[in-house]
């Protein structure tokens, strides 16, 4: 609290005050307890609870979420005295819950049921406050329900508003509406200690006293204004109740002091929730504190004749909207519940219900925009269908019995979504062939036993599958047995090649091993060199996407420490950005790696290649150039110095058949620096073919293929061109890319 939110605070709590009043009394009108235990409850909740609390925007008082919950306790308990007994056990056990930090419960609770609980609050305001705003208020202020003790329901009492319509009151509500929708389009805006709910409030009571004087026949009688009754200060007994010490004995008292504990505090943990989404700074409730601070609250209400106090979600919206800044709002509503109750029954009465029901109904506006709907709808049915269900359940029952539907159908999505996406399942198409791929996720519960167990029996015979848990921190025991009972039993008698890797130490299974991700002998003598190809483009289309497969080089190292099958050698630049395992996605034992700038060729590369080709049974060569290559733009700039001219001095080949002069050549243009590139490339692979009778007699006789290809730094995508040609005495080195 602070002395500089006292401009938005003083007015906000103005607002929450006269809106909180009558709900105060309809309240404890419709829960069957004396009418000012409401207004108790409404003190207590304002000045005790808002001082303990945490909350800056929550306001707490009597709620008609409890309604029902009180009015039956009554009954069953047979006297005021003993239920506030009841009262009086039920914030004990609060305090105890605070106290035990049972509050974390509000963190489990779905936003789509928070969301479903503010759009249901604001459809059940508007619809219970437009008979107000017609001058129909055969129903009490804070009657929430929808079957009301008159007889009729929310929709029916809709109905019958053309039988008992106060012009009056009407003309008061609609000009009210009128000025709050367009306050924020006038000069008045900028008085942040003057909001339009109270202008509407003082402009209410003002035009019923212009009908008073000046036209009679709209004159709103005092069954349509506040009503509070006058306080006697000879006859206290009447206002204040003492609850009765010696019931404390009777079991039923304990069980309604339980129910009571509970519901209230299920309830105010939901709307700290709820306040806190629509609060514009996003500020934090501490729901344990606010536990403490209720019980307090309670246990105060039981001693001093109260009904029970929760947090209340309607004052708090009407707080936020007041344009409050802190809990001084509520501590000061509570303090005006008192005043007004000790000594401004006369004036408080002046106020029109019409005028309270046009700011109830701008409430319930913002609180259930159709902007809400089209978001939730937007999140797709998983997040819509528990959103709608909880909004229809509170507006057809009540509120704790929405929220808790609510609840059920949430957790049947969340169950539905663990049974469906417990794990990634994926199919590679590796070198060894396709291989099905299953990650599991971080925690993977017994709810997702079925799912993962449906997927591993669907696995196709003689397949090649892999469980990853390295993600994992929980595997529930009977997902465990699964995976066991699928690598023991399923997986042998069906042929399947199964891994298991990433499980923790703490799991009774370990790391399973039965296929590694590198070249075996007799798949790298099957590959053909078109085919190795596809491989390194899918390679480097999972590259470009930063979809790279997991390589597992501890097993990988193990699986080539024997031998080496490399399907292809790749003669690179040794520009920094050029790594080919990295860019065609390759595992350990997948390539053979020659890096020299300007990807050129010389007596030693040729001989490294024909090794490669003969001893280490390669199958592909594949020179590889790339965009800004700092050696063709030595070339250019004629750096010369020392060694370098060895390199330099091959790469002017290419900028002669480009045609272009060294002085012209702007090495920023691309696509002249793509062709240099591109007849380096052609050339390298003319001189080592020229200079090798042996490679060119195995590329002749299609034991093995060379191709160029053009690495873009700018995308990461490697670009192959056409494999090259041998006749017997030439060779053909056209540039074609492969389509």
């Amino acid at each position: 609290m602070k002395l500089s939110t006292l401009k938005n605070d003083i007015p906000a709590s103005i607002v929450v005050f006269l809106v909180a009043l009558p709900l105060c009394l309809g309240v404890a009108l419709a829960s069957g307890a004396p009418l000012l235990s409401g207004v108790i409850s409404g003190i207590i909740g304002g000045i005790v609870v808002g001082l303990l609390s945490h909350s800056q925007t929550s306001v707490s008082g009597p709620a008609a979420g409890l309604a029902a919950v009180v009015l039956s306790a009554i009954t069953q308990l047979g006297a005021f005295d003993i239920f506030l007994t009841a009262v009086l056990i039920a914030g004990i056990i609060q305090l105890g819950m605070g106290f035990a930090k049972t509050g974390f419960i509000a963190n489990y609770i779905p936003s789509n049921v928070i969301k479903g609980l503010l759009a249901a609050i604001g459809i059940i305001l508007i619809l219970k406050q437009i008979p107000h705003a017609f001058g129909y208020d055969n129903d009490a202020e804070g009657d929430f329900t929808f079957f009301q003790a008159d007889g009729e329901n929310t929709f029916s009492e809709l109905l019958s508003i053309i039988n008992f319509i106060t012009p009056g009151a009407l003309i008061i509500s609609l000009l009210s509406i009128t000025i709050l929708a367009f306050w924020d389009k006038t000069p008045m805006k900028k008085f942040k200690f003057f909001p339009a709910a109270l202008f509407i409030v003082i402009f209410g009571v003002l035009m019923n006293q212009f009908f008073m004087n000046f036209v009679p026949t709209l004159i709103i009688e005092q069954s349509h204004l506040v009503n509070l009754p006058p306080f006697d200060f000879g006859n206290l007994s009447t206002y204040f109740h003492l609850p009765k010490i010696a019931s404390l004995g009777d079991y039923h008292v304990w069980l309604v002091g339980l129910t009571i504990a509970i519901v209230a505090s299920l309830e105010t943990l939901l709307n700290i929730e709820a306040v806190d989404n629509i609060d514009p700074h996003k500020r934090q409730t501490p729901p344990n504190r606010e536990l403490v601070a209720q019980g307090v609250g309670n246990i105060l209400a039981g001693l001093f004749g109260g009904i029970p106090v929760t947090s209340v979600i309607v004052r708090s919206s009407v707080n936020i909207n007041s344009g409050n800044e802190s809990k001084l709002s509520a501590i000061l509503h509570g303090i005006f519940l008192l005043i007004s109750v000790l000594a401004l029954a006369p004036l408080l009465n002046l106020i029109p219900l019409a005028s309270l029901a046009a700011i109830l109904l701008m409430t319930g506006y913002k609180l259930t925009k159709i902007s809400l709907f089209k978001s939730m709808y937007q999140k797709g049915w998983h997040q819509f269908i528990p959103f709608m269900a909880t909004i229809l359940a509170i507006v057809f029952t009540d509120l704790l019995i929405g929220i808790l539907f609510g609840l059920f159908i949430s957790g049947f999505f969340l169950m539905r979504n663990n049974y469906r996406n417990p794990f990634t399942l994926k199919k590679d198409k590796l070198h060894i062939g396709e291989v099905i791929r299953l990650e599991l996720s971080n925690q993977v519960s017994f709810l997702n036993k079925a799912s993962i167990k449906d997927t591993l029996w669907d696995v196709p015979n003689h397949s090649k599958v892999l469980i990853d848990a390295t993600y994992s921190d929980f595997i529930d025991e009977d997902v465990l047995e699964v995976i066991d009972d699928f690598k023991n039993v399923v997986a042998p008698e069906r042929d399947i090649k199964l891994n298991i890797v990433g499980l923790k130490d703490k799991y009774q299974l370990s790391d399973h091993i039965q296929f590694v991700n590198v070249l075996d002998k007799e798949t790298q003598q099957n590959l053909k060199p078109t085919e190795i190809i596809d491989l390194l483009k899918a390679g480097n289309d999972q590259f470009v996407k930063g979809k790279w497969n997991e390589k597992y080089y501890r097993h990988q190292v193990n699986a080539t420490s024997m031998g080496q099958n490399p399907m292809a050698v790749i003669i690179s630049c040794i520009d920094s950005r050029t790594s080919p395992d990295i860019i065609f996605n390759a595992g350990i034992g997948d390539l053979i790696s020659i890096r020299i700038a300007g990807n050129v060729i010389n007596p030693e590369i040729i001989g490294s290649v024909e090794l490669a080709i003969k001893e280490i049974k390669a199958k592909l060569i594949v020179i590889m150039g790339h965009s800004n290559c700092g050696a063709i733009h030595a070339s250019i700039l004629n750096i010369n110095d020392n060694n370098i001219a060895s390199i330099t001095s091959k790469i002017d080949k290419a900028i002669d058949q480009c045609g272009c002069k060294k002085a012209e050549i702007d090495i920023k243009n691309g696509d002249i620096m793509e062709r240099i590139t591109q007849l380096n490339t052609q050339n390298s692979i003319s001189e080592l073919l020229s200079q090798s009778p042996y490679l060119r007699r195995r590329i002749l006789n299609n034991e093995a293929g060379i191709v160029s290809a053009y690495y873009d730094t700018t995308s990461g995508i490697v670009h192959f061109e056409q494999m090259a040609q041998v006749d017997t005495g030439t060779v053909n080195t056209e540039f074609s890319v492969i389509s």
